[in-house]
């Protein structure tokens, strides 16, 4: 079974007795959209003409206001011509995959990691090299032992910043040392940022990777709506890469589903800029229930709070050998608090689990002290 489905599956065993249930599961934005998209969304979905099928690139609307943000904000020469828009960021990552590997390739990966990505690779026949990650290091992946695993013919190194399960921010200066590798080994660097809008204070520019005039050679970054927007049912995902490679993914689509959602493609559009201090508000406060949760674990002798940042913490539980998928299972049904396993992202990941606290107010937070001290 999918992890989501089966970690929320033991939440409806849950008696209710401490309060309502905790859901820090899925990364689901814990605020609805704003009414302003609401209506942009209602006003595309009764265009007739949006009902038919839309260029398998994307809307050009769209492209060139994601290429003109991107320019914005981290710098070099990014144009609608770079931009490929999928439905959600895992379809980008699957064609991603499709477009820069071939079925008994590889491409490396850290240990954690995502587990889509994990299972996409599996679906299509392409094999995994890991990297692991050391908490002691702030699960950030060394370049040597990346490029010690580029040296094996891995096509890509694909990496997820901020961290989805760890919730690390890889520094900038880390992320132009992984391009340099990649580029060095004549491999893909493709680099998950659907966390991005949701860095800290003083981080808002994540790197300056499209600095480099020739960043497409060997980079592809893939980007989210889902969580800025608050708009994850409307699957809406993007690939920055350079044309060439446009083109394959092109290709890979018109078989896999040909256009993304086109409504919300031109709602979003026109959200870009307009929603800019609404987005930045929201930032704002999943920091705030960053600090929530630093709070709460602080109140917890035993847990451990290995790393946290944007949307996730991977939390060391305290009891001992027990296997993260007994713990997390009695966490949902003695103290109603939903949390994902962290053997579901790795080898060796038993002893953790992943708090996704971005779902829950700063309120919610404070009570999982006294509903884990209960277990």
């Amino acid at each position: 079974m999918p992890p989501i489905p089966e970690v929320q599956g033991w939440g409806r065993s849950y008696k209710g007795e401490l309060g309502r249930l905790i859901d820090l599961s899925q990364a689901v934005p814990g605020y609805p959209p704003p009414p302003e998209l609401l209506a942009r969304l209602a006003d595309a979905a009764a265009n007739p003409a949006l009902a038919g099928y839309g260029p398998i690139e994307g809307e050009d609307v769209l492209r060139q206001a994601l290429a003109t943000e991107m320019r914005r904000l981290y710098g070099g020469p990014v144009e609608a011509a770079n931009i490929h828009v999928t439905a959600g960021c895992n379809q980008a990552f699957f064609a991603t995959a499709i477009a820069t590997a071939g079925h008994g390739d590889r491409i490396a990966m850290t240990n954690p990691c995502y587990f889509n990505h994990e299972t996409t690779l599996a679906v299509l026949g392409i094999g995994v090299d890991y990297v692991d990650l050391d908490p002691a290091g702030g699960f950030l992946p060394d370049p040597a032992a990346v490029d010690r695993v580029l040296a094996g013919g891995a096509k890509a190194f694909a990496a997820v910043s901020p961290n989805n399960p760890t919730g690390a921010v890889y520094p900038a200066g880390l992320l132009a040392d992984l391009l340099a590798v990649c580029r060095r080994r004549g491999a893909w660097l493709i680099l998950d940022e659907t966390y991005r809008d949701f860095l800290p204070t003083g981080m808002e520019t994540p790197h300056r990777l499209f600095d480099q005039p020739d960043w497409g050679d060997n980079l592809v970054q893939l980007y989210s709506f889902s969580k800025s927007f608050c708009i994850p049912g409307h699957r809406l995902g993007a690939i920055a890469a350079s044309p060439p490679l446009v083109g394959q993914v092109a290709k890979v689509m018109d078989n896999m589903q040909i256009c993304a959602p086109r409504p919300p493609q031109i709602a979003v559009a026109s959200a870009l800029t307009a929603l800019d201090g609404w987005r930045e508000a929201n930032r704002r406060e999943i920091m705030a229930r960053t600090v929530a949760l630093k709070d709460a674990m602080a109140r917890l002798p035993g847990w451990k709070l290995q790393s946290v940042g944007a949307y996730f913490a991977f939390v060391r539980h305290p009891f001992g050998d027990r296997a993260s998928h007994e713990v997390a299972e009695r966490m949902a049904r003695e103290a109603g608090v939903l949390v994902l396993p962290g053997g579901y992202f790795g080898h060796g990941q038993e002893a953790n689990l992943r708090f996704a606290f971005a779902n829950a107010d700063a309120t919610t937070i404070a009570l999982l002290p006294d509903r884990l001290s209960r277990l």
